[in-house]
């Protein structure tokens, strides 16, 4: 069945063109032949409409709904055996679920109940190709597209009211509702589009990845006589130095290293130790420059900042009213702002010019810290000095030995192989006499730094005496300490001692006389013996009130058990001076 061509007169075209021409298709006649030759899908034909055309590049996976700003007028379409008259345009738009991803079935329901699938097809046939119709007995179906976009155009027959020929009967009429419909073979050929289009998302990265990627670095020849003498040329020429030695490094690390090249490795871990010197120049070299950039910055700032001023200093000039009020309002109110703005970049400059002192006055601090550290930090300094040059006198000692073995192998290598021309002669003369030059200068060097080392001893014994000498006063001083410490425990002990017998002595008269007659007794007295002494002053005392003022002061009274057996007595001693005595 051609599902794009309509048999059945039409008495006006245009209502079925002008709605065709709203979803972006073209009208098509009762031949099959286009009713307007010259149509184009991007334009409407009626004036202040976007045109929609579902196949715009970008709606192949899930297409964008029709624009519910605009919409689009709906005219009576005549079919061959059907008519669809369009709903009120004043009702609102017919409700629709959500979109399933990748839908290309809709439910079609409000059907004729004499509605057959040819109905169905001829209806929604023009809207696309329809790949299945599952029609229900209950006036309802599904109906599945070959394209996504396609569900746009048949969604814009909703709401639409069918009428089957001219007749009137209610099982001839109805009223359509079109919706999203859910199915598993849209949403599994969703699946296999996505899963797709992340294979070739990956593949992307992954060439892009490639093409970003570094390139591998070269491989590390194997040790030979021959790389190794050219391994220490390249060594000593400071532009090949990082390849060299990243070489040298891949040969340790492989256990090239034995007995037979030994003098040979060590000759290039040498040769790398030497540049230790010139990266340190490099680096002092740098931190002047970055020394000398900054003082050319903070001149520079300084310029700015004082034409800054001189700026400020003629809006100030201009703001005085012998000249503010020859300016007109909109001049004097730029003034103002010009003003503003000149004061506050100002600002922002002092505060960039006073940061910058202040870091400089905190350095300043931190080397003047530094020039007067404590005993303990100068001893570190000159023991760390110390062993730094003890290092470096074994480093020059070992380059002196090295050299010594060249000349040595210099010199096997002259009386086994007799030279036959005189330029091999000349140049080994050369070699030697650069190697004793060589020797000598380290030598002096070695001089040099043994004296140098000797002051350094020097001085750090100095050191540590003046550090004894400080320990001495101050172990001195901690003992002085400690020993008015310790008298002005005890004077406040005696004193707190004195104070309180007073002070029983003057609450208590009776604890008194006894503490006066327990310090005559120092062995301690029986309370019957005690009571007899106060009953001569006082006749009215017993012993049981002598027993429990004495337990009431633990800490000037305490109670002993003397003798054995039959002879055990209860003696009470005076101890309120035995707190003083302990101290």
């Amino acid at each position: 069945m051609d599902s794009n061509s309509i048999t059945m007169p039409m008495s006006d075209p245009n209502p079925w063109a002008t709605a065709m021409n709203n979803l972006g298709m073209p009208p098509m006649g009762m031949t099959g032949q286009p009713l307007m030759p010259d149509f184009d899908p991007n334009l409407g034909m009626m004036a202040g409409i976007t045109s929609m055309n579902p196949m715009m590049p970008g709606l192949g996976i899930v297409p964008a709904p029709l624009s519910q700003d605009v919409p689009a007028v709906k005219e009576i379409i005549h079919c061959k055996s059907c008519t669809l008259f369009p709903p009120n345009p004043n009702l609102p738009p017919p409700a629709t679920r959500e979109r399933p991803p990748g839908c290309k079935t809709v439910f079609v329901g409000g059907l004729p109940e004499n509605a057959n699938e040819q109905l169905i097809m001829e209806v929604f046939g023009q809207c696309g190709d329809i790949t299945a119709i599952r029609k229900s007995k209950k006036n309802f179906c599904h109906i599945r597209f070959a394209e996504e976009f396609t569900v746009d155009k048949a969604l814009f027959l909703s709401g639409y009211r069918i009428r089957l020929g001219s007749s009137t009967d209610k099982k001839d009429t109805g009223r359509l509702h079109v919706d999203f419909a859910q199915a598993r073979d849209d949403l599994y050929e969703w699946e296999c589009r996505q899963r797709m289009l992340a294979r070739e998302e990956r593949h992307r990265r992954k060439m892009e990845e490639d093409r970003l990627r570094p390139p591998s670095p070269p491989p590390i020849v194997h040790y030979s006589e021959h790389e190794c003498s050219q391994l220490g040329d390249k060594i000593k020429d400071d532009g090949k130095f990082p390849e060299a030695v990243r070489v040298l490094l891949t040969w340790l690390e492989r256990g090239e290293v034995n007995r037979r090249n030994a003098n040979n490795f060590y000759s290039m871990i040498q040769s790398s130790n030497s540049h230790i010197r010139r990266l340190m120049s490099e680096k002092s070299q740098h931190e002047k420059e970055m020394e000398e950039a900054k003082e050319k910055f903070k001149t520079a700032l300084a310029g700015i900042l004082a034409q800054f001023e001189q700026i400020v200093s003629v809006f100030q000039a201009a703001s005085k009213q012998k000249a503010w009020d020859h300016f007109s309002k909109a001049q004097r109110k730029n003034l103002d702002m010009w003003h503003k703005q000149a004061e506050e970049i100002r600002n922002m400059h002092n505060e960039q010019l006073m940061g910058i002192r202040r870091e400089e006055e905190m350095e300043m601090s931190d080397d003047d810290m530094e020039d007067a550290p404590d005993s303990k930090d100068s001893e570190d300094s000159g023991v760390s000095q110390a062993e730094a040059l003890k290092e470096e006198n074994d480093s020059l000692r070992c380059q002196l030995d090295a050299y010594r073995n060249e000349v040595e192998l210099l010199k096997q290598e002259q009386g086994k192989n007799q030279p036959i021309r005189s330029e091999e002669d000349s140049t080994h003369s050369q070699q030697l006499s650069f190697l004793q030059q060589a020797l000598q200068g380290m030598q002096k060097q070695l001089l040099n730094m043994r004296e140098e080392l000797k002051q350094r001893e020097v001085e750090l014994e100095k050191s540590l005496e003046d550090k004894q000498l400080l320990k001495n006063q101050v172990q001195t001083l901690k003992e002085g300490l400690q020993n008015l410490q310790n008298t002005h425990i005890m004077q406040v002990c005696l004193a707190e001692c004195v104070l309180g017998l007073c002070l029983c002595m003057i609450l208590f008269p009776i604890s008194g006389i006894i503490s006066t007659f327990l310090h005559v007794h120092p062995f301690g007295a029986s309370i019957e013996y005690i009571c007899s002494y106060l009953q001569r002053l006082d006749t009215k005392i017993n012993p049981g009130e002598v027993e429990a003022l004495l337990s009431r002061l633990p800490c000037t009274f305490r109670q002993e058990l003397t003798g054995v057996g039959a002879s055990l007595e209860k003696r009470w001693n005076f101890c309120g001076f035995e707190g003083i005595k302990s101290t």
